[in-house]
């Protein structure tokens, strides 16, 4: 099957592995990858929230990009390459256009309280360093960096040719729309995994997700439920998805989603700290309701 020609469908926001000395696991990487590929993935986004990407250095999120770019061979492959200082995120997008990445994705600069002007300089910045428009990485919950459709800068970013599009992480599934309306160019990609049909629903052109690194079957069932038109169909599989979803919040997402895959046999190490191991008490919790309600 040919990788696809543009970013769409079911991505997962691929996990960053660590062996056990909290070094990048490249082999723990292919392995995961080709599990996934073997599943029906068709493309992936690296080094974003889920890869735990702002606890790694400038030398690790490299490591990173090249360990995954053999794979753009078979499928449509995303670097996220958002930083706080516009060099530095000029520095991974030429890196991943180097590495023939398809796409780069970036969250806004964040902690400083840019002004809309400096946050339009940025992603045009990066858009050149890379030689390819961006894909915004619309994530206000953790960036605190929300956009305002009301302010005209802001409108002009979204209708520029160097955006690609968004990843809309954000629970006001409403935005998404809005957005697309602004420009219905944008490819939109729903960035919460509960939200999926909603965002499919107001014209989501796929989802981009974290649970998508051991979900990737049930979710891939709600898309083409949803683009079949069983709406019914999809939202009950969506609903069982977010049981598992909030499970899995429960326990904590990353270090969830790490204990997960490795009970299902693609072991991909600890989460960094800051982050703590799961408990043997959420473990059994995690496996009963994932039992109960993960499709395959």
């Amino acid at each position: 099957m040919a990788k696809p020609d543009r970013l769409g469908g079911v991505v997962p926001a691929t996990v960053a592995p660590f062996d056990a000395e909290d070094r990048i696991d490249a082999k723990a990487l292919e392995r995961l990858m080709d599990w996934n590929l073997g599943q029906g993935v068709e493309s992936f986004f690296i080094g974003g929230s889920s890869a735990e990407c702002f606890l790694l250095s400038h030398e690790e999120r490299l490591e990173l990009f090249e360990a995954a770019a053999p794979y753009g061979d078979r499928a449509f492959m995303t670097a996220h390459v958002g930083a706080i200082a516009t060099k530095e995120a000029e520095d991974f997008a030429r890196r991943a256009a180097a590495l023939d990445y398809d796409a780069v994705a970036a969250t806004p600069p964040f902690y400083y309280g840019f002004d809309s002007a400096a946050v339009y300089a940025y992603y045009a910045d990066i858009a050149q360093a890379a030689g390819m428009p961006v894909l915004i990485y619309n994530f206000p919950g953790n960036t605190n960096r929300p956009f305002d459709l009301a302010d005209p800068v802001t409108r002009r970013l979204f209708q520029s040719d160097f955006i690609l599009g968004v990843k809309h992480t954000n629970q006001v599934v409403y935005q998404l729309e809005r957005i697309k309306a602004v420009n219905p160019k944008l490819i939109m990609m729903n960035g919460f995994d509960e939200t999926m049909v909603a965002g499919l629903a107001l014209g989501a052109d796929g989802s981009i997700g974290s649970t998508f690194n051991f979900m990737y079957p049930h979710y891939k069932k709600i898309y083409d439920l949803f683009t079949a038109a069983r709406h019914d169909e999809a939202r009950a599989l969506q609903i069982k998805a977010n049981n598992i979803m909030n499970a899995l919040c429960d326990a904590g997402l990353i270090p969830a989603i790490k204990y997960v895959l490795g009970k299902m046999g693609v072991p991909v190490g600890l989460p960094r700290r800051p982050f703590k191991p799961i408990t043997e008490e959420q473990g059994r919790a995690l496996d009963a309701v994932l039992a109960a309600n993960l499709e395959n």
